[in-house]
């Protein structure tokens, strides 16, 4: 009984939904920087997203967003999206080989890059397996390890557009404090201006008051 269960255990860890390449990376583009991700099977799901972090310029206002290009190993185009702060897709690979994701930045200020990659494989399994009554084993095992899958997949994603507004919002700190003191300098030599101001008129006043 217990040989039994192993061997259903082992059968079902060759099926369903294994991640064959998967990786996230975060990199500071100038103008266009390209990275690639071998895609073993035809057929593979390959999710991306990615999320602009920052900006090098602090002060810089604008959300000019970066185009990205995605792909396939004979050069054929399979994703474009254009002016984006962050996305995700997923897309299904037509053919096996390095797929390229081309970023280009059309900012003049460096940004910073959150880039995340997953691809994944329903692989085959042997042909003993497919019994009926391993069916409901074998879909359970899928439905658990794809929920999992998404699970990470979405966390990163979610990550990395909450260390995006972290640092829009130190930036609007910072900003907002350079903001008081500028205007606390302005008000303070406004206020010097005046006492100036006043007390030339005063001296001429008494000059005058001498004269007569």
């Amino acid at each position: 009984m217990g040989s039994s269960w192993l061997w259903k255990f082992g059968a079902a860890l060759v099926v369903s939904w294994s991640i064959e390449g998967s990786y996230a990376i975060r990199f500071t583009i100038d103008r266009e920087d390209c990275l690639a991700q071998e895609v073993q099977y035809e057929g593979d799901m390959v999710r991306v997203s990615f999320v602009v972090i920052k900006v090098e310029n602090a002060w810089h206002y604008r959300e000019d967003g970066i185009d990205l290009v995605v792909k396939g190993p004979t050069g054929r185009q399979i994703h474009d999206c254009r002016d984006k702060i962050s996305d995700k897709f997923e897309f299904f690979a037509h053919e096996q080989g390095l797929h390229k994701f081309c970023f280009t930045n059309k900012s003049p200020y460096h940004e910073t890059i959150d880039f995340d990659v997953h691809v994944g494989h329903i692989a085959s399994y042997n042909q003993h397996a497919k019994a009926e009554h391993f069916h409901p084993l074998f879909s359970q095992i899928e439905k658990l390890e794809e929920a999992l899958y998404n699970i990470q997949f979405e966390q990163h994603w979610l990550e990395a557009q909450t260390d995006r507004q972290a640092i829009i919002n130190e930036g609007m700190s910072q900003r907002a404090l350079f903001k008081a003191m500028f205007e606390s300098v302005a008000l303070v030599g406004a206020s010097l201006l005046q006492v100036y101001l006043l007390h030339h008129l005063f001296e001429k006043k008494q000059r005058r008051s001498t004269r007569v």
